[in-house]
């Protein structure tokens, strides 16, 4: 981490902190999820952050988060992604509602992501408006792949499933949060 100095707190959840950090050697602002790697052992979830890193790594699009590099230590892993200034999507529809055009935007901007998730076998499963981010130009970029799945995770009738300790695990958090 010694290449980026972090700022301040933009967001927590149960197993992670986000914070906005910049990049010493370009100046570029980037998000740093840092995820503690102790409650991630504890809670058996160490296959989801794999899986997380592997699903963003193999998603390059326009209104996807990018991940840019991802580093650990012994006490946490650090995803180094995109830095989205404009926040979520949650926090502008809580504000009122959306004008038409701008609404139409951000869907025609999520159904080209989505689309282009499922085209790599990947679906997302977490779909929220507060996993929704909106730059200050008014683009979407869809977030959190926590949750996500590969095809292979389906079974022959073709659903995604999940193991029962990602089914507890996401309804725990479901509760909680």
């Amino acid at each position: 981490m010694q290449r980026y100095q972090i700022g301040k707190l933009l967001g927590h959840g149960m197993f992670a902190k986000v914070y906005h950090a910049r990049n010493l050697e370009t100046n570029q602002s980037v998000a740093v999820k840092v995820i503690d790697k102790a409650k991630i052992m504890e809670a058996g979830l160490m296959n989801q952050i794999k899986r997380e890193i592997s699903v963003m790594s193999l998603l390059k699009h326009p209104n996807v988060v990018r991940l840019y590099e991802v580093m650990a230590n012994k006490t946490n892993i650090y995803f180094v992604m995109e830095y989205v200034k404009g926040g979520e999507l949650f926090d502008k529809v809580a504000k009122g509602r959306l004008k038409e055009d701008a609404a139409r935007k951000y869907f025609q901007q999520l159904i080209s992501a989505v689309d282009f998730c499922h085209s790599r076998g990947v679906c997302h499963r977490d779909l929220k408006p507060e996993n929704l981010l909106i730059y200050e130009s008014g683009n979407l970029k869809v977030s959190d792949f926590g949750l996500s799945a590969v095809s292979e995770s389906r079974w022959q009738d073709g659903l995604l499933h999940l193991t029962k300790k990602e089914l507890e695990n996401r309804l725990i958090r479901n509760c909680i949060a």
